[in-house]
């Protein structure tokens, strides 16, 4: 007989999350601490450090009034986390006394001196929140929580709409999914997932013929067919890339078509190209080791893998280490990028970036074109794509790029959507605005 592991005390989720946001403010990832997170409190973590960095602003600017004199780093971790927790919301995620209550056993867990001190601090904040609070939004930081850096180039790139955009990464995004055509119908996985009990809709986009979003999201473990390869996880914008690149019709890409995918990892939109066409002599590279193996799991999980598709670990900017001289049919580069538009899916990409960033990686994406370019073949065509809604890597970019070949040399496909932003006013050439993340794409075609 097996018994389900008790979930465990919220002091215990509470010192967790500080550890994370003490992790996070000293660069690393958060995708990285929760997988070091014990199993059973990864769930319950995630969600409380979610909530926490998407105010990290708002609770830093609050605990510097409350407390002038900066506390040890990790006490003041757990304070504003607590104080993001009790920040005025709508649906509290605990009663004000048992988050108090819990943050201080946390703290004399693990700070034992500082119990009275984030007490007090905690008890005054809900006494006088609503001052604290006002006091707190009159900053940038408090306002907007992301770092001013970004509110400014948002700003500077999308002056009429930077305030929704930055609203709408504090928001939590839903759940879409991929629906393998190989194994199952669009249609007929939807009726799987309603006798389980899940609601979805499918995506008014002959594009999105694929993809399914949850009324609510939910555990991979509860989606049927997961484990068999029925299913991906995978955001509505990112889904446009495998039918922009592959084309539809007359102009599609056929078996056999080479095709490389210039930065795989982890392999979504790879796996969704063979879904589209597991015929396609396909190559994915990525530089990294590690995240390319994750590749290989998505291929084998969705039934993929097949001897005309490979991986291989490889800078694609290196071309004389990897490429075998025959060019390619289709090109997707979906390069490395700052990230900026799926922050309200990774909401600790704002407090990770710095505005050097941008720079750096735009030059990275520069090489990337320089170097894959030449690969294609005459009448091939090279899909750019960046998870970004910062204009130095998408428009900006490609604006630049086309001005150093020249027209002879390459053409702007007119289809291509340019800026997705994740704002719902772009539902009339978008259907899915507001509901998918920020990205741009730029198809280009060689003469």
């Amino acid at each position: 007989m097996t018994s389900q592991a008790a979930s465990p005390a919220l002091s215990r989720l509470l010192e967790l999350t500080a550890d994370a946001v003490q992790a996070v403010r000293s660069g690393r990832s958060l995708t990285e601490v929760l997988a070091a997170c014990p199993p059973a409190a990864r769930p319950g973590t995630q969600a409380l450090a979610f909530t926490v960095l998407r105010r990290l602003g708002s609770a830093s600017s609050a605990r510097e009034a409350l407390a002038p004199r900066n506390p040890p780093p990790n006490v003041d971790a757990l304070l504003v986390s607590a104080l993001a927790l009790l920040w005025p919301d709508d649906a509290p995620p605990y009663p004000d006394h048992t988050l108090v209550d819990q943050a201080v056993t946390a703290a004399r867990h693990k700070v034992p001196a500082a119990a009275g001190f984030v007490n007090a601090v905690l008890r005054r904040f809900i006494r006088e929140r609503a001052a604290i609070v006002a006091q707190a939004e009159r900053s940038g930081l408090g306002a907007w929580n992301h770092p001013d850096w970004w509110v400014a180039r948002l700003r500077h790139d999308w002056p009429a709409g930077w305030q929704a955009l930055l609203a709408q990464a504090n928001s939590r995004p839903p759940m879409a999914l991929r629906v393998n055509r190989q194994k199952i119908a669009t249609a007929d996985y939807q009726q799987r997932l309603a006798a389980v009990g899940l609601a979805s809709q499918a995506v008014a986009d002959p594009l999105l013929d694929q993809a399914l979003v949850l009324a609510q999201p939910c555990g991979v473990d509860r989606l049927p067919g997961f484990a068999q390869g029925e299913i991906s996880v995978q955001d509505l914008a990112a889904q446009r890339a495998a039918p922009l690149l592959l084309g539809e019709g007359a102009a599609a890409l056929r078996a056999g078509a080479r095709v490389l995918d210039a930065c795989a990892a982890p392999g979504g939109k790879t796996a969704h190209m063979l879904e589209r066409e597991p015929g396609l002599n396909l190559l994915a590279l990525d530089a990294d080791l590690s995240r390319l193996a994750r590749v290989d799991e998505t291929l084998h999980r969705l039934g993929l893998a097949g001897p005309t598709v490979r991986t291989r670990a490889a800078d694609a900017r290196q071309v004389s280490a990897w490429w075998d001289g025959e060019p390619f049919d289709a090109i997707l580069l979906d390069a490395p990028c700052t990230a900026s538009g799926i922050v309200r899916r990774h909401p600790d990409i704002r407090w990770l970036r710095r505005p050097e960033d941008v720079h750096a990686l735009a030059r990275t994406q520069a090489e990337l074109l320089h170097a894959l370019w030449p690969l294609l073949k005459p009448g091939g065509r090279l899909l750019y794509a960046t998870c970004s809604i910062f204009k130095a890597e998408g428009a900006e970019q490609i604006d630049a790029f086309l001005q150093r070949l020249g027209p002879e040399a390459v053409h702007h496909d007119p289809l291509s959507p340019g800026h997705l932003l994740p704002l719902p006013d772009n539902a009339s050439t978008t259907p899915e605005a507001g509901l998918a993340d920020g990205f741009f794409y730029a198809l280009l075609h060689k003469p």
